[in-house]
C-alpha cells in the first residue's frame, strides 16, 4: 500500500464507492499499486475476474475510489473480516493506493477517514491492514494517524501447489 504523508489540503477530496463500470481503473490502479511494490510479476488479476469478484453474484469486496474534481486519483479495496476476541466484525485493507502525482492531496486521509466512518456504521471493531516493510512513507503516514504496527504477528499464506496440497488432505 501507498500513500500521501502531508496533512489534509483545503478541499479534501471525494471519496465515493466504485461501479461496474470503474473496473477498467480498478485494474490500472492495481497495477500501478504492484509496480510501485515491485509485484507487477504477481498481478494475474483481469478484468473480467475483477468484475466478477467485486461486482457479481457474491461479491468479496469492496472498493472505492479517490477523486479530485472530476480526475482519479486512488482507491481503497476492502472486505470484512471477524474478531473472535472482540466478537465484532472488523474491515480488511487490502489495498491503498494514491497516484504519485496526485500525492499531497489528502486522498489517502480521506481514504481512510471514510474506511473509519464505515467500519463504525458497520459496528467493526477493528480496520487493518498490511504494508511492506521498507515503505517508510507509508509506515509514517500510517503512525502519524495513530495507527499500531503488529509486530508481534508474523503473516503466514499458503498459495499454488501447497494450497492444492493441503486441500486434497480434506477429500
Amino acid at each position: 500500500m501507498t500513500v500521501d504523508a502531508d496533512a489534509a489540503p483545503v478541499h479534501a477530496p471525494r471519496v465515493r464507492p466504485a461501479a461496474e463500470a470503474d473496473v477498467p481503473l480498478i485494474f490500472r490502479f492495481i497495477r500501478e499499486l504492484a509496480e510501485y511494490e515491485r509485484l507487477l510479476h504477481e498481478v494475474v488479476a483481469t478484468e473480467e475476474r475483477l468484475r466478477d469478484t467485486l461486482f457479481g453474484v457474491r461479491p468479496a469486496a469492496e472498493v472505492v475510489i479517490a477523486e479530485d474534481g472530476s480526475e482519479a486519483i486512488g482507491f481503497a479495496l476492502f472486505f470484512h473480516n471477524y474478531s473472535t476476541f472482540l466478537a465484532q466484525p472488523g474491515l480488511y485493507l487490502e489495498d491503498l493506493y494514491v497516484r504519485p502525482e496526485a500525492r499531497g492531496r489528502g486522498a489517502g486521509r480521506a481514504l481512510l477517514a471514510h474506511l473509519a466512518r464505515l467500519a463504525k456504521e458497520r459496528n467493526c471493531g477493528r480496520l487493518e491492514w498490511w504494508v511492506l516493510d521498507w515503505n517508510e512513507p507509508a509506515i509514517r503516514f500510517y503512525r502519524s494517524l495513530g495507527a499500531q504496527p503488529m509486530d508481534d504477528w508474523t503473516v503466514f499464506r499458503l498459495t499454488g501447489p501447497e494450497l492444492a496440497r493441503l486441500a486434497e488432505e480434506a477429500r
